[in-house]
C-alpha cells in the first residue's frame, strides 16, 4: 500500500505549447474544451467512474445500510441480505464502511491535490518568472532539496510526531511534500513563455509581476495546471491509504486505508475474509485509475500532437 504515496498522473510536457500564447488549446474554444476531453475514450471511463464515487460519497447515508463508524453487530458475519459484504471482527458493518470511506478518500484527493498544485505554482512560476536571479536560486535550491528527500519518511516523521491527528493534518502533509515535480515542470513551461510578445506588452504598460504572471501567463498552462492537478490528486488518494495502513490515519474516520490497517491487525487473511481485505483494496484501485484515465484527456488539452493520434 506504501506504493501508493509515489506520486501519480501524467508528466506534463513544456515544449507542447504552440500557439502565440502558449496554449496547447491552439484552435480549440473554452466551449469546446469539455467535448475534446469527452471524445476520448479513457477519459470518459474515467468521468463517469469519477462520478460515481462522488454521487456515492454525496449520497453515502441513502446508500450505506448503517453508519460507517456502527460497531455494535455480531463479529465475523457472513455475507447476506443484512450484511452485503460481512461484518468485521469488531463488528462492523463492511459495506457500510466502504460507502463512507469514499469521502475521506475524495476530500483527501481535493484538498491534497489543491495544495500541492498551489504550491507548485507559486513557487515555479515565480522561479521561472525570475530566471537567472537571486529569487530564482533560492526557489530553485528549495525545489531541489524537496525533490531528493525521501518522501515517504518525511510524512511518516510529520504524521508521528504530531500531537494532533485528522484528516486536516494528512492533507497539509501530502501537499508540502508533493509540489516538487509539478514546480520543476511549471518553471520550465514559463521560461519559454515569459519572452512572449503578450507579456513583453504587459510590461510596457507597466503591470507587475505578480499580476503578469497569474492573469498574463498562467491562463495560457490551463491544461497543464490541470494535469498537473489531476496527478496531485491522484497521488494524494495513495497516499492517505499507504499512510491509514501503517496506522498513520485518521483514527476518528473511516477510509479505505484504515480498512485495510485494521483488516491486516486483525487477521482478516488468515481467518479468510477476504471480503475485509479485496473490497477496499479494488475500489481504492478503481478510483486511482479513474483519475489516471481523466488525465490521459487532459493530455489531448495540452499536447496537441496526441489528438493526431487519439
Amino acid at each position: 500500500m506504501t506504493a501508493g504515496i509515489v506520486q501519480t498522473g501524467s508528466e506534463e510536457r513544456p515544449g507542447d505549447a504552440t500557439d502565440e500564447r502558449g496554449e496547447g488549446d491552439a484552435g480549440y474554444s473554452q466551449q469546446r474544451w469539455w467535448q475534446l476531453l469527452w471524445s476520448n475514450t479513457k477519459a470518459r471511463v474515467g468521468i463517469i467512474l469519477l462520478l460515481a464515487f462522488i454521487l456515492i460519497a454525496t449520497f453515502a447515508p441513502l446508500i450505506a445500510p448503517y453508519e460507517g463508524t456502527r460497531s455494535d453487530f455480531d463479529a465475523l458475519l457472513p455475507v447476506s441480505g443484512d450484511h452485503l459484504l460481512g461484518t468485521t471482527s469488531q463488528g462492523a458493518d463492511i459495506f457500510s464502511q466502504l460507502v463512507y470511506g469514499s469521502r475521506v478518500s475524495l476530500l483527501v484527493g481535493l484538498f491534497g491535490g489543491l495544495v500541492s498544485t498551489a504550491i507548485a505554482l507559486v513557487i515555479g512560476m515565480w522561479s521561472g518568472y525570475k530566471e537567472g536571479t537571486v529569487i530564482d536560486d533560492i526557489l530553485s535550491f528549495i525545489t531541489n532539496v524537496a525533490i531528493v528527500v525521501p518522501v515517504l519518511p518525511l510524512m511518516i516523521v510529520l504524521i508521528a510526531y504530531s500531537e494532533v491527528r485528522g484528516i486536516p493534518l494528512i492533507v497539509f502533509v501530502i501537499g508540502i511534500t508533493s509540489w516538487a515535480g509539478h514546480a520543476r515542470a511549471k518553471r520550465s513551461q514559463i521560461i519559454t513563455l515569459r519572452n512572449r510578445d503578450f507579456v513583453t506588452a504587459a510590461k510596457f504598460a507597466g503591470e507587475g509581476s505578480g499580476r503578469i504572471i497569474f492573469r498574463e501567463i498562467m491562463p495560457s498552462m490551463t491544461s497543464l495546471v490541470a494535469a498537473g492537478f489531476v496527478g496531485a490528486s491522484t497521488g494524494a488518494i495513495g497516499a492517505e491509504a499507504g499512510l491509514s495502513f501503517l496506522g498513520l490515519g485518521d483514527p476518528n474516520s473511516i477510509s479505505w486505508g484504515t480498512m485495510l490497517y485494521q483488516a491486516d491487525s486483525q487477521g482478516a487473511v488468515g481467518q479468510g475474509l477476504w471480503a475485509w481485505v479485496l473490497a477496499p483494496g479494488l475500489i481504492l484501485a478503481l478510483l486511482i485509475t479513474s483519475l489516471t484515465f481523466i488525465n490521459f484527456g487532459v493530455d489531448l488539452l495540452s499536447n496537441p500532437h496526441l489528438r493526431e493520434d487519439s
